[in-house]
């Protein structure tokens, strides 16, 4: 038996041109989600409800706002930046406490250095430093090993707790066993917790450059932490050429 012959397109140039349409279908639809990709990628900044605690400490005209987790690697990240900003630019940093839930020591961690704030502000910060140097040294130190029956939230405590301890005894200090026995400095932390709630805080560290400005959004939230010098800068400028106009309009 012979082959049977194949038919032939009836109209070979109506598939060439449904073939063409497809690819253009598809090279459209690639552009479309490239673009909306780049859209979703791009930070956004935080919905601000309640702004009334964006502002400088009296008497300064700029200042840093920082909601940061002690146990957050980020907050570790951002920790330098934001101490070489304040230092180099001799504005306050006003930190503020926002133990995410799903870390274990992170809360405590805030309640002792409130502990060692009560001693002096400055070991306070010391010991906020050198927390988050030490993050991955305390995270290991509460990983629960099968020889501890200890639950995973107990040990972190005991982890945060020896770390303190050990700071403590560095700077010539007794830390107590039970540290806040009122609950006096957990209700500060929460009190924190509280207002990044009420403004919206959504992540750590969420960081602004707030100033005194009484005209437009006194603030502005470091989303790009690598624009924060030139945030900072700006922030300077117009509350200098804001003080220049009240001064040249006062009367003589």
């Amino acid at each position: 038996m012979g082959a049977i012959p194949l038919a032939k397109d009836p109209n070979p140039n109506l598939k060439l041109s449904r073939h063409t349409g497809l690819h253009v279908a598809a090279l459209v639809l690639l552009s479309t989600v490239a673009a909306a990709a780049q859209v979703s990628s791009a930070p956004a900044t935080t919905p601000v409800h309640d702004p009334a605690a964006l502002k400088p400490p009296p008497g300064a005209h700029v200042a840093m706002v920082e909601f940061e987790d002690m146990e957050c690697p980020d907050c570790a990240r951002a920790n330098p930046l934001l101490k070489d900003a304040a230092a180099q630019y001799h504005i306050p940093w006003v930190r503020h406490d926002f133990p995410l839930p799903f870390h274990a020591w992170s809360f405590d961690a805030a309640v002792y250095a409130r502990w060692f704030d009560t001693k002096s502000k400055k070991i306070g910060d010391e010991f906020r430093d050198a927390v988050f140097a030490n993050q991955a040294l305390i995270n290991a130190a509460g990983e629960t090993s099968p020889e501890t029956p200890a639950g995973p939230t107990t040990a972190a405590s005991a982890a945060i707790h020896n770390f303190a301890e050990k700071f403590a005894q560095e700077h010539g200090l007794a830390l107590p066993f039970v540290v806040d026995p009122q609950k006096k400095l957990a209700a500060e932390v929460q009190a924190d917790l509280d207002l990044g709630k009420r403004i919206g805080i959504e992540h750590t560290p969420t960081i602004w450059v707030v100033t005194s400005k009484t005209n437009g959004v006194p603030f502005v939230e470091v989303v790009d932490r690598q624009r924060l010098y030139q945030i900072i800068d700006q922030a300077l400028a117009d509350t200098k050429s804001q003080t220049a106009s009240v001064h040249h309009s006062a009367p003589q």
